[in-house]
């Protein structure tokens, strides 16, 4: 991947982290994309620079903003070749949808289907018939049916089928990583709080996963000689199988 630029919205957090060092190892250019945590992604920026010796730009703001994923865009081309997009972003809206409202549902539409395909509209739109790729990050959720998650999987699940449609419209890939529990992102504090405990005393997975694990999945959707396009690769020890 040496010398392609990966937009990584959402990048600055545990999962985009480990995404963005799995890119800087490989010689790529991660752009960290965050929409608060500026001192965070201004951190890992330089934990970047200090260990592989690249530059990975900082892009604040929502990417329900035009201007924000323009900026991206434009960061992109800079740093290097317009290569590949990861939406991070996301909202695990755990409200149980016999109580939640019309704003609920829209305020989890936007975060985590809106914002993610229009990123990757403009995206693809600025490769045109170029190389390129774009992995989806979706949710167990969105691929098992697990009481109570309506509201945050069905979003998830429509990013999924969508993410076919525009494999089978565009030219470039577009895949789809599905994680299960992990360590990090919006599991983690479920995880400290003991939450999904069980889940390991009954054996039904091994261990909750790491950053690294859904890391390495998008990695090789974004591979630039993978041969695999409309595809969903759900990361989760099993999980979704058992339950």
């Amino acid at each position: 991947m040496k010398g392609k630029s990966v937009i990584l919205a959402g990048g600055s957090g545990g999962l985009g982290s480990a995404v963005a060092e799995a890119i800087a190892a490989r010689g790529g250019i991660p752009i960290i994309g965050c929409r608060e945590n500026r001192e965070r992604a201004d951190q890992l920026a330089d934990a970047l620079r200090t260990k592989y010796g690249i530059d990975a730009p900082v892009v604040a703001g929502d990417i329900l903003d035009v201007e924000t994923r323009q900026r991206l865009l434009e960061e992109s081309r800079r740093a290097g070749g317009l290569y590949g997009v990861v939406p991070l972003v996301g909202d695990p809206s755990r409200v149980p949808i016999e109580s939640a409202t019309e704003d609920d549902l829209v305020r989890s539409f936007k975060a985590n289907f809106a914002g993610p395909v229009l990123l990757a509209r403009d995206f693809a739109a600025a490769v045109g018939d170029g190389e390129g790729a774009v992995v989806f990050v979706a949710t167990m959720q969105g691929i098992g049916v697990f009481p109570g998650s309506t509201v945050y999987a069905a979003p998830k699940s429509a990013l999924v089928h969508t993410a076919r449609i525009l494999a089978k419209q565009w030219k470039i890939r577009v895949n789809v990583v599905a994680p299960g529990v992990n360590d990090a992102g919006m599991a983690q504090q479920s995880i400290r709080n003991g939450k999904y405990d069980s889940f390991i005393d009954r054996k039904i997975i091994p261990r909750f996963g790491r950053a690294e694990d859904v890391a390495r999945a998008i990695l090789f959707f974004l591979e630039p000689d993978n041969y695999t396009t409309g595809q969903v690769l759900t990361v989760d020890g099993g999980l979704s199988l058992k339950m």
